[in-house]
């Protein structure tokens, strides 16, 4: 944030954040870049850039970040920033803990409530279509079974009590 051509830091929006990271990490961030250097998401979508999410962590601006249609949910999770940070920030550990405020203050795409449902109902994130299954036929391979998501039911509720959702 800049005001006046001064950069303004929203500490409290900061500590929010960093309360659910559980350390404060963000605050050692210097802006290297290495974070950018081998993401896979980076590299296909140009909105996305994991040192620009640092950099609004860093100051607290927040507001853009945690949206329903943000693109801290295009994060895959690969943990490459993980690996690359030399300051052992953990920025994916970051953009998991913006996805939990977003959840948290009710602020979840109807994508991303879709794909929960899914995997609560089938274990798998993306539908098994016939074509796949003819696919792996072709290959060799078994088809996919439906697969026993009685451990899963046995968590979420759980979790779903706990977030609210």
């Amino acid at each position: 944030m800049a005001r006046n051509g001064e950069i303004q830091v929203d500490f409290a929006r900061r500590r929010e954040l960093e309360s659910v990271l559980g350390a404060g990490h963000v605050g050692y961030c210097y802006q290297c870049g290495a974070c950018v250097g081998d993401c896979p998401t980076a590299r296909f979508h140009g909105t996305f850039n994991p040192r620009t999410i640092m950099l609004q962590a860093l100051l607290g601006d927040l507001d853009d970040l945690l949206q329903p249609e943000s693109v801290i949910w295009l994060c895959s999770n690969c943990y490459n920033c993980y690996e690359r940070c030399p300051q052992d920030v953990r920025p994916v550990e970051v953009i998991i803990a913006l996805k939990n405020l977003c959840v948290k203050q009710g602020h979840i795409s109807g994508e991303i409530v879709e794909v929960s449902k899914r995997v609560r109902e089938t274990g798998r994130s993306v539908p098994v279509m016939p074509s796949i299954n003819r696919m792996r036929q072709d290959l060799g391979l078994p088809p996919l079974e439906e697969l026993d998501v009685s451990d899963l039911k046995k968590i979420l509720p759980q979790q779903e009590e706990e977030s609210g959702s």
